[in-house]
C-alpha cells in the first residue's frame, strides 16, 4: 500500500450476544482523495461493487438539468478502448449484473459478480467511469431514449403527483427539478456540455468506491488504485456548468392542482418538512412514518382502505436529503372521496400530535423498524449501497446493534413532540392529479 494512503480498519461490534451482527469495515484514502470501502462477508460467493459521484440532480444549474442522469447513461454507451457491445458481452460473460442510478444527491454505477471475477468487473466499472467518449452520434439516440422515459413518468399517476408535489415544495431551487430533466433541457445537452459537466463532477475528492463480499481489502485497494488513481482530486479549471453545492432549499407549503380527466382516480399528495437523513432524530421519524402509513398496520392503511374502503392504495413515505427532508402521504381516491381521504389524513396528523401512541402500537412499529433494518442488509449490494451511505452522510458506521439500540430508546413522548413539530397546518403542502370536477381544497381543510 501506497505510504500516503490513509487506512483505517473498524471492526464494529456490539455486546457479546451480538458478535454475529458485527462488522468487518475498512477505509482507505487515496492521495486524489476517493475514499475505497470494503466489507468482508466470508459466507458469500458475490461481491457487489459501486462507484459513487456524491452529486446529483440537486446539483445542476437550471439550464442543465437532468445532465447528471445524461451523463449515468451516456458511459455505457461505450469507452475509448469498449464499445457499448463490448461492455455488454464481458459483463454477460462473467455472470455479472451491471446496473447505475442517479438520485437527487448521488450517481452510482455498480456491478455484482462472483469473487473470482472482481479484477475484471472492476477493470470494466473503472473503465466507465474514467474513459467515456460521449460519442455525438449516441447523445442524440440516448436524447430520443430519454424523452420517451420523460413521456413514460409523465403516463404514470403516482409518478406525476409526485413529481408535481416535489416541485411545488420546493419550488426554484434544484431540488424540486426532476431528475430526468426537461424535454427542453435535455434536447441541448451535447458533447462539450457533456465533457464539461463530467470534469466538473468526476474527481476523487467527490466520490467513494465501495464493495462489500468475499474479498481482501488491500488486494482491492491495489487494484482500484492501479485503475483509479488518475482521477483528478478537484477540477483541473473552473466550471460554469458546475453549480457550487446547492443551499438548504425554502418549502413552499403552497396547494396545487392539475386537471387531467383521462385518470380515473385521483391522486393524492399531502406533505410537510422533514429532517434531513443524519439528524438526531431520524429514528423517531422513521417510527413515526411507519406508524402513519408505512404497512398494512398502519393507521392510515387500516382507517382509510380496511374500514372505510375509500382507497386501494394509501401509504406514506419519508423522503430524506443532506440537509431537509419530506413526509408526505399518498392516495389515489375517487374524486368524490377525496375530500373525505384528505380530512381522515389530517385527522391521524392531530391524532398523532394529541395523543401518545399506545406501547403495543410503538412496540410493533419498532419490531417492523428492525426487521426492515436487518433484511435490508442481508445482501452484498445492500451492504455495498449502506457502506457509500454511511459515509456520504454520517462519515462513521454504526454498528447493527447500536442502531438497534437507538431504534429501541424512542419513546412515545418522542414521537408526539416530533408530530407537533412536523404537522403544522401552515406547513401543509398539497398537490392533486386527475379529473376534479371542481374539487378545491382550502387551508383551513388542512388544520390540525
Amino acid at each position: 500500500m501506497n505510504s500516503t494512503q490513509a487506512s483505517t480498519h473498524f471492526s464494529t461490534h456490539g455486546s457479546s450476544s451480538n458478535t454475529s451482527q458485527s462488522r468487518n469495515i475498512r477505509r482507505t484514502e487515496l492521495p486524489n482523495g476517493l475514499v475505497i470501502l470494503t466489507e468482508r462477508m466470508e459466507h458469500v460467493r458475490s461481491v457487489s461493487m459501486g462507484v459513487w459521484v456524491k452529486t446529483g440532480s440537486r446539483d445542476e444549474m437550471p439550464e442543465i438539468n437532468g445532465v447528471s442522469h445524461f451523463v449515468e447513461h451516456m458511459v455505457f454507451k461505450g469507452t475509448k478502448s469498449r464499445s457499448a457491445k463490448s461492455i455488454a458481452r464481458e459483463v454477460d460473460a462473467i455472470g455479472g449484473n451491471l446496473d447505475a442510478f442517479t438520485s437527487k444527491e448521488t450517481i452510482c454505477f455498480n456491478m455484482k459478480v462472483l469473487d473470482e471475477h472482481v479484477p475484471k468487473a472492476l477493470d470494466v466499472l473503472a473503465d466507465l467511469v474514467m474513459h467515456p467518449i460521449f460519442a455525438p452520434d449516441d447523445i442524440g439516440r440516448e436524447c430520443k431514449v430519454i424523452l420517451e422515459e420523460i413521456k413514460m413518468d409523465e403516463d404514470n399517476p403516482d409518478m406525476l403527483v409526485n413529481e408535481i408535489f416535489t416541485q411545488s415544495f420546493w419550488k426554484d431551487h434544484p431540488l424540486g427539478k426532476p431528475i430526468l430533466g426537461t424535454r427542453e433541457t435535455v434536447r441541448r445537452f451535447d458533447q462539450g456540455m457533456l465533457f464539461d459537466f463530467y470534469g466538473g463532477r468526476f474527481q476523487g475528492g467527490n466520490m467513494i468506491f465501495s464493495a462489500a463480499g468475499n474479498l481482501d481489502h488491500d488486494a482491492f485497494v491495489t487494484l482500484v488504485t492501479e485503475k483509479l488513481a488518475h482521477l483528478p482530486s478537484t477540477p483541473a479549471t473552473e466550471n460554469i456548468l458546475v453549480a457550487p453545492f446547492a443551499a438548504r432549499p425554502k418549502v413552499h407549503a403552497r396547494i396545487v392542482s392539475r386537471q387531467k380527466k383521462s385518470l380515473e382516480q385521483l391522486q393524492l399528495c399531502l406533505g410537510v418538512p422533514a429532517p434531513p437523513v443524519n439528524d438526531e432524530q431520524r429514528y423517531v421519524v422513521a417510527l413515526l412514518n411507519l406508524i402513519l402509513g408505512g404497512g398494512m398496520s398502519s393507521r392510515l392503511f387500516q382507517n382509510v382502505r380496511e374500514d372505510r374502503g375509500l382507497a386501494y392504495s394509501i401509504f406514506s413515505e419519508l423522503s430524506s436529503f443532506r440537509d431537509t427532508g419530506s413526509l408526505c402521504v399518498y392516495a389515489g381516491t375517487s374524486a368524490q372521496n377525496a375530500e373525505q381521504v384528505i380530512r381522515l389524513t389530517v385527522e391521524e396528523f392531530r391524532r398523532m400530535k394529541e395523543q401518545s401512541v399506545p406501547e403495543e402500537e410503538l412496540q410493533r412499529a419498532k419490531d417492523q423498524l428492525k426487521g426492515n433494518i436487518l433484511m435490508s442488509l442481508e445482501s452484498s449490494g445492500a451492504l455495498m449501497s449502506n457502506l457509500a451511505r454511511q459515509e456520504m452522510y454520517f462519515q462513521r458506521f454504526d454498528s447493527v446493534p447500536e442502531v438497534l439500540e437507538k431504534v429501541g430508546q424512542v419513546t412515545g413522548a418522542d414521537l408526539m413532540r416530533m408530530a407537533r413539530q412536523l404537522f403544522v397546518p401552515e406547513s401543509i403542502a398539497v398537490a392533486m392529479l386527475g379529473n376534479l370536477n371542481g374539487l378545491k381544497v382550502t387551508r383551513d381543510r388542512l388544520a390540525c
